[in-house]
């Protein structure tokens, strides 16, 4: 069996079924078409003859292939949403050779890809790839893991290696703050070895991440007529701006890279009456993020004082947390077998700083320390999102080698 063509086929399946989450509903899954996506994996694991299969109404799917030796059981977890950022809901993949030269993703809406303004698909040139058709996300964050798992899979239940117990998990929302993975009960996921598949390019290795936090404004005003307007009038939206201009414009997300944190101005709604604001707070260092906001804080009580009759109110939020804080000198295993699979895949481990988090931020906040590896994608949350084939299946490669690995030990 190719399980290189395997892993596509199953990539494009998952594609064909819309599964956005949407962060304005307050439900889990916030979308049903998380939901359907988890029943189709069900049926899939089922047909497989995994045990424990459960899913859940809230869409989280778990389930246990039970191992033929002995030994520390693993964990792989993938999200079943895809980030709504405008596009169209609708994914429509394919494949291209890739020359060296621009390529046509949609004739009709002259979507081109230029290499030289995306020089990172250089390395690729003679490969196949799979692009969107410009209209909306590739969604290979997160269904590209999705396929490799469930490729996975059935290749330890057609090739039988020694395999100690694998258990697999399939999380809603991720994109919205990391919801499915907060619901999880760690006892329907009791892998000693746990790891999410949630980055980018071929090699990228993560285990640490943004503390991830939100801000929201609430700012109620004065109305009045223009004509009798003076000394009555409170604006709400000038006073969100004057908030906003209180953060350092240096100090956001065009303007930073590697540990550098910022505070994001993300929306503003408003009108005459009454504004919201909305700040993401993003820092690798614990000690600067709790810093962020407390600085906002002191913002909105000085935005206060300078327009007394507004009323202001603010809600801070964690989302998430740095995985490397939940280090320690015990829980590193799951590093040095994802290294070890890394060595035994000729490939050489890219790690940095991930300006985002993972689920395994949330699995790591209820001390389950959970690095992530690769998809082989690049340019996620874009309508320039590709996922060469070659990088692909690196990554099934390197889910192998850990079950390889851990089932040798």
């Amino acid at each position: 069996m190719s399980y290189a063509k395997l892993q596509i086929e199953n990539f494009f399946r998952y594609l064909s079924i819309p599964s956005q989450s949407d962060s304005n509903s307050s439900t889990l899954p916030s979308t049903q078409g998380q939901y359907a996506l988890a029943q189709v994996l069900r049926e899939e694991l089922e047909a497989l003859g995994l045990e424990d299969i459960k899913l859940q109404d809230n869409a989280i799917l778990t389930a246990k292939l039970k191992g033929n030796t002995q030994g520390k059981s693993i964990g792989f977890c993938a999200h079943l949403d895809t980030v709504d950022v405008g596009l169209s809901p609708q994914i429509h993949p394919q494949i291209l050779k890739f020359e060296g030269e621009a390529l046509v993703l949609n004739a009709e809406k002259n979507i081109i890809f230029d290499p030289q303004k995306r020089p990172e698909i250089m390395k690729y040139k003679g490969e196949e790839i799979i692009f969107t058709d410009g209209t909306s996300v590739l969604g290979a964050d997160d269904k590209s893991a999705i396929a490799t798992i469930m490729t996975l899979l059935a290749y330890l239940k057609s090739e039988n290696p020694p395999h100690t117990d694998i258990y697999v998990c399939f999380l809603p929302d991720e994109e919205v703050g990391l919801r499915g993975a907060k619901a999880l009960e760690l006892e329907d996921f009791p892998a000693d070895l746990c790891f999410t598949i949630d980055c980018c390019e071929e090699g990228e290795l993560v285990y640490e991440t943004f503390n991830a936090g939100s801000a929201v404004v609430q700012i109620e005003g004065v109305t009045a007529h223009p004509m009798s307007a003076k000394g009555v009038l409170v604006n709400p939206t000038l006073v969100a701006i004057d908030i906003a201009n209180c953060f350092d414009r240096l100090k956001t997300p065009e303007n930073t890279e590697g540990y550098e944190g910022y505070i994001w101005v993300q929306e503003l709604q408003s009108n005459q009456a009454q504004a919201k604001l909305t700040l993401n707070i993003r820092d690798h260092n614990k000690s600067k993020y709790e810093s962020k906001k407390a600085y906002i804080k002191q913002v909105v009580e000085l935005v206060q004082v300078k327009h007394p009759r507004a009323k202001i109110t603010l809600e801070i939020a964690d989302i998430y947390s740095n995985i490397a804080d939940s280090m320690n000198e015990d829980n590193q295993e799951a590093l040095s077998v994802l290294k070890e699979a890394f060595g035994k895949c000729n490939i050489t481990p890219k790690i940095f700083p991930m300006r985002g988090g993972t689920d395994g931020s949330a699995f790591s906040s209820k001390g389950v320390f959970t690095p992530n590896f690769f998809t082989g994608a690049h340019n996620f949350h874009s309508i320039y999102e590709f996922l060469p084939f070659k990088a692909f299946y690196k990554s099934f490669e390197v889910a192998r080698g850990i079950v390889e690995i851990v089932g040798r030990k």
